[in-house]
């Protein structure tokens, strides 16, 4: 097996492409959209939908495994240069980072201010390049990730990852996102560097044995489930293992339906979730508002739902619209936001 393991997956000649993970990266970005789109229509609507028990399911593990997940390729490209990994991993994200907190003001700046006044606006975006704001924390934080990873190469990982793990035990909450969020998701970002052959060694076992595979879903879903809803699921330590064991039955449940070739609109999913993470917010709160206010459909766990499937598949809307229209840049950094030579061979799906 080769490094970060790639035998027993199926890798598209064109792309390079790994299938099971974009199908687990999928199953990611679809629990993320879930999440904001129902707890956002919950918040509106004042009660709760049957959609809230998935997402309260999905709790310890939705981020550990998008995390973990986005760690798995980077030994291929922490040995490059400074210039080049920034580049890649903090020039890149920023980027869209600046862009798309950007557009997001420009949809709800009327509305905060409305409430507050315009002054109060402008200190809000200026504040947004040191708290995170509302869903892009995650690219926010990931070349935070990437640079203390490599930044730190010269300690024993064994170190890194053990304080790594304490921090997440030890539930930090000092009112900053970056700060807290780091403390909670690094463990996993780094376990997904460190122990990568791992991942893919579980991976390759679930597609050879997708009954024994199949059992362990099972057998974690029914203790996932009755951890949370105990309400033992975000206390110390369990927090910890209960997001390794998601994240693995994330990576299992990747490769037994890349083996099978079922549900692929997943796959699709997570090879463009990219896509997906920085739109979803405008179809999202466009459908919210429509639904509710027009009062079509009673239920608000049915709402929910078809807001979580309007925000995917809205994203999806704006990126080939986009793209139809020569607004590239929206979705691709533009050459003058380089640092360093593109590349000129097909990128891993762990670039984005």
């Amino acid at each position: 097996m080769s490094n970060n393991g790639t035998s027993g997956t199926h890798l598209s000649p064109v792309s390079e492409r790994i299938d099971w993970v974009d199908y687990a990266k999928g199953i990611c970005i679809v629990m993320v959209v879930m999440m904001h789109s129902t707890l956002g229509v919950e918040a509106a609507a004042g009660k709760q939908g049957f959609m809230h028990l998935f997402v309260e399911f999905a709790k310890p593990f939705r981020m550990p495994d998008f995390f973990l997940i986005s760690g798995l390729f980077l030994a291929r490209v922490i040995g490059r240069d400074w210039r080049t990994y920034l580049d890649r991993k903090v020039v890149h994200f920023a980027y869209f980072y600046v862009l798309w907190v950007t557009i997001q003001f420009g949809f709800k700046a009327p509305g905060f201010a409305a409430e507050q006044g315009w002054s109060h606006v402008g200190i809000m975006y200026l504040q947004s390049f040191i708290e995170p704001f509302g869903t892009l924390w995650f690219i926010y934080l990931l070349p935070v990730f990437f640079v203390v990873t490599k930044a730190t190469l010269r300690i024993p990982a064994a170190l890194i990852w053990l304080i790594a793990a304490l921090l997440e035990a030890s539930h930090v909450a000092t009112g900053w996102t970056v700060i807290d969020e780091f403390a909670a998701r690094f463990v996993y970002f780094y376990s997904g560097y460190l122990f990568a052959n791992y991942v893919f060694v579980l991976a390759d076992r679930a597609r050879d044995k997708p009954g024994l595979a199949l059992a362990g879903l099972a057998a974690w879903a029914l203790i996932n489930g009755v951890v949370v809803f105990a309400g033992f699921g975000d206390r110390p330590v369990i927090s910890l293992v209960l997001g390794f064991a998601g994240a693995a039955a994330v990576v299992v449940g990747g490769a037994l339906l890349a083996r099978a070739n079922w549900l692929g609109f997943l796959r699709y999913f997570g090879e463009h979730s990219i896509v997906i993470y920085l739109a979803f917010f405008l179809p999202m709160a466009i459908t919210r508002v429509v639904l509710l206010k027009t009062d079509i459909i009673p239920d608000i766990g049915l709402i929910s739902l078809i807001d979580t499937i309007a925000a995917a598949l809205g994203a999806l809307a704006m990126w080939w619209g986009a793209k139809r229209a020569g607004l590239n840049f929206l979705f691709e950094r533009p050459a003058m936001f380089w640092i360093a030579p593109k590349q000129t061979r097909p990128a891993f799906q762990a670039a984005e």
